[in-house]
């Protein structure tokens, strides 16, 4: 499956905020930054030079909004994808985002689980474009999840329960919190993979979704050499 890495530039005035963002993009896996801009005017000036995957944005900038900025990008044609960072969660902005074709929305303060969630499924969402040229009806609904699969889901069994975010299915995820509760011991998401016969990346971001929203828990193994091991178990 690609493992190629996903490049992010960072837009984000607070330079202590900046900081932040970057180590937690750098503490999952794939994403690399390479550009970081504190004003609109200054991401302008920056994708002339970079073409970065994502772009990490405030709404709140010294000489314009992040929404703004976000419109100027879409008008120049760059294929860039953009999740908002902001403490904006006023209806009007989360719209002018949605509008814009934002991938994710992410409210300020940051939950580092919320955050890496957010960036695995949009790793998973560049790996489902890039290995497959045709698509079935069932894979584009997951990715866009359409106002009327939404309509239809409120008319289902399933009324009651909180809307997924893209690119959780509801029965996957049934199987995926099936299968933790099972297990008596942390595991990490390649032995989750493996015992369940999904691919690693849709396990990562199945696991995410459930430290992101409570279900489970995340422990950092420390092993002698290489990179610390996220684990994951049943939060009863």
């Amino acid at each position: 499956m690609p493992t190629d890495v996903l490049t992010v530039m960072i837009v984000e005035d607070d330079p202590i905020a900046a900081k932040i963002v970057e180590q937690f993009a750098h503490k999952t896996e794939r994403f690399r930054v390479i550009a970081t801009a504190s004003t609109g005017a200054q991401a302008t000036e920056l994708l002339e030079a970079y073409t970065p995957d994502l772009i990490l944005l405030d709404v709140f900038l010294p000489d314009m909004s992040g929404i703004e900025v976000l419109r100027r990008t879409r008008q120049s044609g760059r294929s860039v994808d953009f999740v908002l960072i902001t403490a904006a969660n006023d209806t009007e902005t989360v719209s002018h985002a949605m509008q814009g074709g934002a991938f994710g929305y992410i409210i300020k303060p940051i939950m580092i689980d919320k955050f890496t969630a957010t960036l695995i499924q949009y790793a998973d969402f560049r790996d489902q474009l890039s290995l497959q040229k045709t698509m079935a009806q069932e894979e584009v609904d997951r990715l866009f999840r359409p106002a009327d699969r939404s309509l239809a889901a409120s008319k289902s069994p399933h009324a009651d329960s909180p809307a997924l975010p893209k690119g959780i299915d509801r029965l996957t995820l049934k199987s995926v919190r099936e299968q933790i509760r099972k297990l008596d011991k942390p595991t990490g998401a390649d032995e989750f993979s493996a015992s369940t016969g999904m691919s690693h990346s849709t396990v990562r971001r199945y696991l995410e979704y459930l430290v992101s929203i409570g279900e489970a828990n995340v422990k950092i193994v420390y092993g002698t050499v290489g990179r610390p091991e996220r684990k994951y178990v049943w939060n009863p």
